[in-house]
């Protein structure tokens, strides 16, 4: 009755290289998608590429501009998402050469941590360029194709900082709010054109991003990067970080046909984590 299978669904993922994207790339592709892995390192794309599971002959989606067996299986797109006009041309460039993108997970990372009443404007429109206007051009290319298709997921991969702005994140707070009433506007836009769009709040993940973070924060605070992950560790109801795994199902699921009422959602995968008063 409820209906998981992304077979005959080509997904969009964008940071697919490494943590939570890598992981959305496996899950879709296990679910049956035919996966377009984007980003801007060609080493690290190629390697996912070669992990991902082929796309079996059933779940192959109609090729519109072309007919070569290449354009059937797990693709690369190769941009930087700091050039929103570069996004927009590769994804264009994408859809005439194998049709309609049905799903699209906008992955992107987070500026350098900081303050915001020091940054400069140019960080800040740096910073909304990057997730907002990228994000933006490839809603544009791709939501023509979902609504021929009658079928589409927008997908945001935002922060827990949209509901309780994170301390020395000052830029990247306001980007990802940004994002929050970017993605329900176009809940209320597109949802009549069977085309859903949802946030996903993760919480603390283990990824190379949250590595990094802990190391920072032991190296100021004069704290071992145990101490430092226990104090974090103890603010999640959980008890633990969650793993780029745990992210990739719900998304699934969010993509999935089963979540088809699911539109203009906050959804925060947390561990119970803004439940606790800070």
């Amino acid at each position: 009755m409820f209906n998981r299978s992304l077979q005959g669904k080509t997904a969009l993922v964008c940071g697919a290289t490494q943590g939570i994207g890598c992981a959305v790339a496996h899950a879709l592709a296990d679910a049956g998608a035919r996966v377009v892995l984007c980003g801007r390192n060609d080493e690290g794309l190629a390697k996912v590429l070669a992990e991902l599971p082929k796309v079996s002959q059933v779940a192959r989606a109609p090729v519109f501009n072309g007919d070569s067996a290449a354009a059937h299986e797990h693709q690369i797109m190769l941009v930087d998402h700091a050039n929103p006009d570069a996004v927009e041309k590769a994804a264009d460039a994408l859809i005439a050469r194998i049709g309609a993108v049905h799903i699209v997970v906008v992955n992107t990372g987070a500026p350098e941590a900081g303050y915001l009443i020091d940054a400069s404007t140019e960080e800040i429109d740096k910073c909304v360029a990057q997730l907002l206007s990228s994000a933006h051009k490839l809603a544009q290319v791709c939501a023509p194709g979902m609504r021929v298709e009658k079928y589409g997921r927008i997908i945001v991969v935002g922060s827990t900082s949209i509901e309780r702005p994170i301390r020395g994140q000052g830029v990247n707070n306001v980007a990802r709010a940004a994002m929050a009433n970017w993605t329900r506007t176009l809940a209320g836009e597109l949802g009549g054109f069977v085309i859903t769009a949802n946030l996903i709040m993760p919480g603390s993940t283990r990824t190379q991003r949250l590595e990094s973070i802990i190391a920072g924060r032991a190296k100021r605070s004069g704290s071992s990067v145990e101490e430092v992950e226990a104090q974090m560790i103890g603010k999640i109801p959980a008890g633990r970080f969650a793993s780029p795994e745990e992210i990739a199902a719900v998304i699934a699921f969010i993509a999935s046909p089963a979540a088809a009422y699911v539109n203009g959602a906050l959804i925060p995968v947390d561990g119970g984590m803004l439940c606790m008063q800070s």
